[in-house]
């Protein structure tokens, strides 16, 4: 038997002795107040994402307009599905998910920038993309092996992130050919 697992007597009785912790146990090696705080930050960004996306998408207008806003309507559903799982974890790391919408922008790394024209709404949403990209990054990093589980979420929500950003590369160039 290898060396590296705690053994079973030990790991029973810790499970019993902090039950009240739920999924954290000792090998949480993060600050849980942190993580939790700068969650709420990527929740507030996910919000704000969602908020833009909808409004692009009810705003888009022109020949171009149906496939665009098809595209927003995506992401914005997306994001929110982003912001659901966010929210989950914060309270598996027996945190409260901040909602309020008071400071929401604050505490968002995206900001809420409406864009006038289609081509303005599709850079305002790329660049969302990209702020929300590095910070996750910076986030994912940050993490490393202290808490796995939240650092695999945010490396799914990544992914989904640069693939909204390739999106709206894509449409830009579309719309600039």
């Amino acid at each position: 038997m290898s060396d590296f697992l705690t053994d079973i007597q030990t790991l029973r009785e810790r499970a019993r002795a902090k039950i009240e912790e739920g999924p954290i146990t000792e090998s949480y090696g993060a600050d849980r107040d942190r993580v939790v705080e700068v969650l709420n930050e990527a929740l507030a960004t996910e919000i704000v994402c969602v908020l833009r996306y909808k409004r692009h998408y009810y705003m888009a207008d022109g020949l171009n307009a149906g496939p665009v806003a098809a595209e927003f309507l995506q992401h914005a559903n997306e994001e929110m599905g982003h912001a659901d799982q966010i929210a989950l974890r914060i309270t598996q790391l027996q945190g409260a998910p901040n909602f309020n919408p008071d400071g929401i922008t604050d505490r968002s790394h995206a900001e809420y920038v409406e864009g006038t024209t289609l081509v303005d709404m599709i850079r305002e949403d790329l660049v969302a993309e990209r702020i929300a990209i590095e910070s996750y990054s910076e986030i994912i990093r940050w993490l490393g092996d202290k808490d796995t589980t939240t650092r695999r979420l945010m490396e799914d929500i990544l992914a989904v992130e640069e693939e909204h950003a390739d999106d709206l590369l894509n449409l830009l160039a579309d719309l600039n050919t």
